[in-house]
């Protein structure tokens, strides 16, 4: 019995390593390729597995590219938003969450770069624009403006990862960008600015 428990858990933990090697092979061409141009095939032979293996785990394509999101977020956690909202709202969030949101972009440049071109085409990229959607709730709480619209928008090309591209490609040092970035939104929303009453006062 105990030689069935032991073998039954060599399997287990064999599986599970060759499940593990799968995905690290699908990520890593997700990275260099994009996920609409790796295929099955492509995830086997870096891998080292058969076809058959590769769908003894995952059924389909779909299925690989749940696996290899969970991975990636997992060990590249996004900035932690929540904390954020601990900071004075106004300039001085705007800078600290723009600065660590950037530094993920640098970070992970390449495969954020290759996930939204391709989300076009495959069903990637979601819980990424989620995340970047609350990054850019939590920079908008606490201005005090008449038009949240303007604000929003401001927010919405700050917290962009192609506009960030831009800027970082012209040659501007990070702390340059994130100023820059921090500059537009304040002035919109002092453009913005709510007029007569405790609404007149905006955080900067």
């Amino acid at each position: 019995m105990k030689q069935r428990r032991y073998t039954l858990r060599q399997r287990a933990e064999s599986q599970a390593q060759t499940r593990q090697r799968i995905v690290e092979a699908a990520v890593a061409l997700h990275g260099t390729l994009g996920p609409a141009h790796t295929t099955m095939s492509a995830v086997a032979e870096r891998a080292g597995v058969q076809r058959h293996t590769l769908y003894r785990h995952f059924p389909d394509e779909l299925a690989v590219l749940r696996a290899c999101s969970q991975h990636f977020i997992g060990t590249h956690p996004l900035p932690d938003v929540h904390a954020w909202g601990r900071v004075a709202p106004g300039r001085r969030r705007l800078g600290k969450g723009l600065a660590e949101l950037y530094a993920y972009f640098a970070t992970n440049r390449q495969m954020i770069g290759n996930v939204l071109r391709d989300a076009e085409f495959v069903p990637v990229g979601a819980g990424f624009r989620q995340a970047i959607d609350e990054a850019a709730r939590t920079l908008a709480d606490g201005w005090r403006v008449s038009s949240p619209e303007r604000l929003r928008s401001a927010l919405r090309l700050a917290t962009d990862f192609f506009a960030w591209r831009l800027l970082a490609d012209t040659g501007l040092e990070p702390s340059s960008v994130t100023g820059l970035m921090t500059d537009m939104v304040a002035g919109a929303a002092r453009a913005g600015r709510a007029t007569g009453g405790r609404g007149s006062r905006l955080r900067d």
